[in-house]
């Protein structure tokens, strides 16, 4: 993961607002915001999200320098999908970083054993996904379903939204989101 943090406290500077104020709008402790800003804590894809949204920005705005600095190729080996999760729990390797104007996020989950995301996710896009591999507990606006291999799932993501793995061995999803929200 590059290092974020000077970056997020510049954005913080720009908007004028303290690290309680950020804390406050985001859910994320003034805490966990000033080991980030510190490069001494690599957030998870949702803690970045919630930051950047209270800040007013997205995943994409946020890393869009970062994007035009790698050449655009239209393959992708498996080693060259950038991880903007947390590969020890919840990884999120994302397919196509660097393709300009980029109008879909492509994404192969993994989820280790009993992993979740940390928090319910809403935010303004389409999702959809398929499981390759385990089982996942899908939960939509209070409902949930445990997805096995094959099984889909497709959702407005304004839709309070979480996914836990279910399986005692690790699970994956290959999903699609539009408009990209990182």
């Amino acid at each position: 993961m590059p290092e974020i943090g000077s970056k997020l406290r510049a954005l913080r500077a720009r908007r004028e607002l303290g690290l309680r104020e950020l804390a406050a709008r985001s859910g994320v402790s003034p805490s966990a915001i000033s080991l980030i800003e510190r490069d001494r804590l690599s957030p998870s894809v949702d803690t970045l999200s919630a930051v950047l949204s209270a800040l007013g920005s997205t995943m994409s705005a946020f890393f869009d320098d970062l994007v035009s600095e790698v050449p655009y190729s239209p393959f992708y080996k498996a080693d060259e999908l950038a991880e903007i999760g947390r590969s020890d729990r919840v990884s999120h390797r994302l397919v196509g970083m660097n393709h300009p104007n980029r109008r879909l996020l492509l994404l192969h989950e993994r989820y280790a054993p009993r992993a979740a995301t940390e928090a319910t996710l809403s935010h303004a896009a389409e999702e959809a996904g398929i499981v390759t591999r385990g089982a996942v507990e899908v939960t939509v606006n209070g409902k949930s379903r445990v997805l096995h291999e094959g099984d889909a799932y497709y959702f407005d993501s304004r839709s309070a939204h979480s996914f836990r793995n279910v399986s005692s061995g690790e699970s994956e999803i290959i999903s699609a989101v539009t408009p990209p929200t990182y």
